[in-house]
């Protein structure tokens, strides 16, 4: 599963117990979490946003718990991948998309709306799922 940064900062900065389950799975092993550089980068430059108050120990703190549990997707040879995707209204967004499709992941957990309006595409279909925490969380076996 990929993982968006509003979703990030939810379970790794604000330890939001509403999504605590989601990291819970994900620490024990039961679900893989994948990431690309791009949205590594992206969390850990959201996570020195003035708005949170984050002191360098814990951003790197909340990074590091991170990075234990996530495996890492390379971006694909040449930067180019096979299977086309819908282009996401906010173009910062689409990395989560690349990262879904190239990692192969059954979900992409999002809170963001953009991405989320893209959930009914039919170009995603047999691809992956953009979910919300909650749908993610709703999920047979959750």
């Amino acid at each position: 599963m990929v993982f968006d940064t509003n979703v990030l900062v939810s379970l790794y900065v604000f330890a939001d117990s509403r999504f605590a389950p989601l990291r819970d799975k994900v620490e024990a092993g039961e679900w893989l979490a994948l990431t690309g550089d791009a949205c590594l980068d992206e969390f850990r430059r959201v996570l020195t946003y003035p708005m949170f108050a984050l002191s360098a120990e814990r951003q790197q703190a909340a990074l590091a718990a991170y990075e234990q549990r996530v495996t890492r997707i390379p971006a694909p040879a040449g930067g180019t991948a096979c299977v086309e995707l819908p282009r996401c209204k906010d173009r910062d967004d689409q990395k989560f998309l690349e990262l879904a499709r190239d990692g192969a992941a059954d979900w992409l957990v999002t809170a963001d709306k953009a991405l989320l309006k893209l959930a009914r595409r039919e170009r995603l279909r047999g691809l992956f799922r953009i979910m919300t925490p909650e749908s993610a969380l709703a999920e047979p076996g959750c």
